[in-house]
């Protein structure tokens, strides 16, 4: 196990330089939900936010990686996009403003139980009505854990994501599963959410 800040972006500097910025299946998934405002929580090195800036979304894209950060800046200028990127420290992270659509994709995980949650519920409060929540996880099953702290991370129960959504319009739900390092699995939820105007939060 090792601290997820280093974890990550030893391995963004190494796509950096090799120009490695193809879309995940969970980005490429979330593409069609994609508008307006838009917050991406855990950005990485920002595939899915400049694609989403090319697309006419206005990005606030926030990640603990300084290698992320200036690569997403540096692209977004470079094409001139609505897209800003900015450092921050996730785990005690509070969303302020409301967007049209948020996404979280394989950052909550890397929280405990209890923080992992806290900003589940704050990311729902700040989803305006109609928009969409994008929220991908590990969930039990997984056996690989390199990227963790000990004893600092969080796996879902299966189809627990898609509980927290009750009331919500369930858009996408599915489950993933990939081989990983020296035998071990990595197993993914992934739910896409749209907003009822009827929710109060």
């Amino acid at each position: 196990m090792s601290d997820p800040v280093e974890f990550f972006d030893t391995q963004f500097r190494r796509q950096v330089e090799a120009g490695e910025y193809a879309l995940n299946p969970f980005e490429t998934a979330a593409l069609p939900y994609l508008k307006g405002r838009l917050l991406d929580l855990g950005c990485g090195l920002g595939n899915l936010a400049l694609e989403a800036g090319r697309r006419g979304c206005e990005v606030l894209a926030l990640d603990a990686s300084r290698t992320g950060i200036d690569r997403i800046n540096r692209a977004a200028a470079a094409e001139n996009l609505k897209v800003s990127a900015r450092w921050a420290d996730l785990e005690s992270y509070s969303i302020a403003d409301r967007y049209d659509t948020i996404v979280c994709i394989g950052l909550l995980m890397f929280f405990d139980r209890a923080a992992a949650l806290a900003l589940l519920g704050n990311l729902q409060a700040q989803v305006e009505a109609g928009g969409c929540a994008i929220v991908n996880v590990l969930v039990e099953g997984t056996t690989y854990l390199d990227m963790f702290r000990e004893g600092q991370y969080t796996l879902f129960g299966r189809s627990e994501l898609e509980g927290h959504f009750a009331g919500w319009d369930i858009c996408l739900s599915r489950h993933d599963e990939f081989d990983a390092p020296r035998g071990t699995r990595k197993a993914f939820d992934t739910v896409i959410a749209r907003k009822r105007a009827s929710i109060r939060q």
